[in-house]
């Protein structure tokens, strides 16, 4: 697969875009320093960002309210910080008053690697997916990111994307198709589905390639929608392959996996299944892609699971 650009990057660049064309497209942000291209947003379109220091819960309430104005806003601030300090304004001044404040986590997951847990975003998924009234969203690449920004660029409701910082991989090809609240097939198979989102999509990717030359085919979907779930791709993989493992940058606890997990069980499928994600204890120190592989979010790591998971 060839490598793009950081998603970030490019939902800098979309809502320049957007910006351009529509005054009422504002960026509100936390210490957009952070990002280089946020910076250029705001040397070009000055009057367009609000600046508002390192502020969490006022960049969620003051987005909320240029959104019940009529802006369009565009909240970009770390995912770790917006969606765990800014948790009951999101709650409270977004969903509850139904505000269309677009919310933008960046540097999800474990991109900041190194600087530890309190700079890890593992939890925001499983916090937003419990708040009423807003739609969750973490594009796999390059594509999604950009379709993602212009899908939501006149959203009636809530939304938080979450993307991360590193250079990513393509997986979709020209002509691919992008609709939120579907899953997208990067690729078809019949012995096993990798299910995985945001930045674990390329890596399921590879690990189907691994398992190819085995003579194992693999599904994978980018279900970069997690809520609302596209739950009729969850149960068509059930019913069309032998087994099913869900991916994802984000604790196992009340993510991707156990909502895929609450679909199967609640239509009585019985298929092979395995939650792949960060577990419940003191995370390791390193890079993402060393935090990744210690963790088995690797292709050969999945390789491994997907032959244990076929075997039973």
């Amino acid at each position: 697969m060839e490598l793009g650009r950081a998603n970030l990057d490019v939902f800098a660049d979309t809502v320049l875009e957007l910006a351009r064309q529509d005054s009422d497209v504002l960026v509100v942000t936390s210490d957009s320093r952070g990002s280089g291209k946020l910076t250029q947003f705001g040397e070009t379109l000055p009057n367009q960002i609000v600046e508002l220091g390192i502020a969490e819960q006022n960049v969620i309430g003051i987005s909320a309210g240029l959104a019940s104005a009529g802006k369009k806003v565009f909240a970009a601030s770390p995912a770790c910080f917006i969606t765990a300090r800014g948790f009951e304004q999101i709650k409270n001044d977004v969903a509850y008053s139904d505000q269309p404040v677009r919310i933008i986590g960046i540097s999800a997951g474990v991109s900041y690697g190194a600087l530890g847990a309190t700079h890890h975003s593992l939890h925001d998924y499983a916090a937003l997916r419990a708040v009423n009234n807003i739609t969750i969203i973490a594009p796999a690449d390059n594509f999604e990111t950009r379709e993602t920004i212009k899908a939501i660029h006149n959203v009636a409701h809530p939304v938080y994307v979450r993307l991360g910082k590193a250079p990513i991989a393509h997986v979709h090809a020209e002509g691919s198709s992008f609709t939120i609240g579907k899953a997208a097939l990067v690729q078809d198979g019949d012995d096993l589905t990798f299910i995985a989102c945001g930045e674990t999509v390329p890596i399921a990717v590879e690990a189907a390639q691994h398992l190819s030359a085995e003579g194992v085919t693999c599904r994978v979907l980018s279900m970069h929608t997690l809520k609302p779930l596209d739950e009729e791709s969850v149960r068509k993989a059930a019913h069309e392959t032998q087994a099913i493992i869900t991916v994802e940058e984000h604790s196992v606890h009340g993510g991707l996996g156990e909502a895929c997990a609450a679909i199967l069980m609640q239509q009585g499928a019985r298929v092979p299944f395995k939650i792949v994600g960060f577990p419940d204890e003191h995370m390791v120190a390193g890079s993402q892609k060393e935090i990744f592989n210690h963790y088995g979010i690797s292709p050969n790591g999945l390789a491994v699971t997907a032959r244990q998971l076929l075997s039973k």
